[in-house]
């Protein structure tokens, strides 16, 4: 397959808008004005020597793959199968030119996470990074991810707020003990009932216990923290018995 001259890599970038991701597209960068720099590659850098060099054999699932940065990451260290998944299509034709251009074997599908068990496949390695605190539901997102799509590793990142202290918290307290509450390094987290950022999809901005505690609850065992905000878990079993919620929604033509 020959790639893309820089001409009409820029042409076709600009076509589909504004970039959230900034890639290096053959020497034309798609987001170079980035408010958080060189995003997400700037990032990157600081856990990536936390991942497998080697990927080989291993399959990938990238929950909220944006414009495939972390997806085309992962087939360059030889993933075997990688699978992009988002729900804003204009991301998704982002991710489907960055593959082209950078000869990636990817696939992507406009699918959400709340939806993955569709996909009837647990992966090698799951990434969900920086979705967490976009959704309505998060922990039933990390509980249908354990369920139905995680079968080894979860690369995890959420935008955190508030201490990055990760207190150890004991089993139980008594009902009328609530100091803990106020400690920095209690779980914690904030909801955004307006916007954030300019954003309205910023629900959520757990601390960094709170993102931990999460992902323990969800079933997740938690094997390094590379990056203030990026875990590296295992998937392992669920400490208690509560898990995702699958709710009945109402026959067709009676829709509220």
């Amino acid at each position: 397959m020959t790639k893309p001259r820089p001409a009409q890599i820029r042409e076709r970038a600009a076509a589909l808008g504004k970039w959230f991701h900034n890639m290096d597209l053959n020497g034309v960068q798609t987001a170079p004005d980035h408010f958080l720099n060189d995003y997400p590659n700037v990032k990157w850098r600081r856990f990536q020597h936390a991942m497998p060099a080697d990927l080989t054999g291993q399959s990938v699932l990238d929950i909220g793959c944006n414009a495939g940065f972390y997806s085309i990451e992962m087939k360059q260290r030889g993933a075997t199968r990688v699978l992009g998944i988002d729900t804003d299509e204009r991301y998704l034709d982002q991710a489907r030119l960055a593959a082209e251009v950078k000869q990636a074997d990817i696939e992507f599908r406009n699918l959400s996470v709340y939806d993955v068990a569709l996909l009837e496949e647990k992966f090698d390695i799951v990434l969900f990074m920086g979705v967490l605190y976009h959704l309505r539901h998060p922990l039933l997102a990390l509980d249908l991810i354990h369920d139905h799509a995680a079968r080894g590793l979860l690369l995890f990142q959420s935008m955190q707020r508030g201490s990055s202290e990760i207190e150890q918290v004991r089993e139980d307290y008594d009902f009328f003990e609530d100091k803990h509450f106020n400690r920095p390094g209690y779980p914690k987290l904030h909801f955004i009932e307006n916007d954030y950022a300019g954003d309205w999809t910023n629900w959520w901005a757990p601390n960094a216990a709170c993102s931990a505690a999460m992902l323990r609850s969800a079933g997740f065992e938690i094997l390094q923290q590379p990056e203030e905000e990026v875990f590296i878990c295992r998937s392992v079993a669920r400490p208690k018995p509560a898990g995702a919620v699958y709710p009945a929604k109402p026959p067709k033509g009676k829709q509220p």
